[in-house]
């Protein structure tokens, strides 16, 4: 079973694929934007969740040698 797992609780935005349990790839994209502000904000994070995520489920999907079909979960 392919698992595509995505993070996006804080600063950074993040995918992995999970082929029966084994760690088939891990794509993550830290957010420098938060550094002027002392500490992360939320509406900056948002933003930049949303510009991110699509090139990086991509990644992750590339990195693990497999089509977008393949993904059970």
């Amino acid at each position: 079973m392919n698992i595509l797992g995505i993070e996006t609780s804080c600063d950074e935005t993040s995918a992995a694929v999970l082929s029966d349990g084994t760690v088939r790839s891990n794509v993550v994209s830290s957010q420098r934007c938060h550094t002027d502000f002392g500490g992360v904000v939320p509406e900056l994070a948002s933003r930049e969740h949303e510009r991110l995520i699509v090139s990086i489920v991509e990644a992750a999907i590339t990195e693990a040698n497999i089509a977008k079909n393949d993904l059970d979960v």
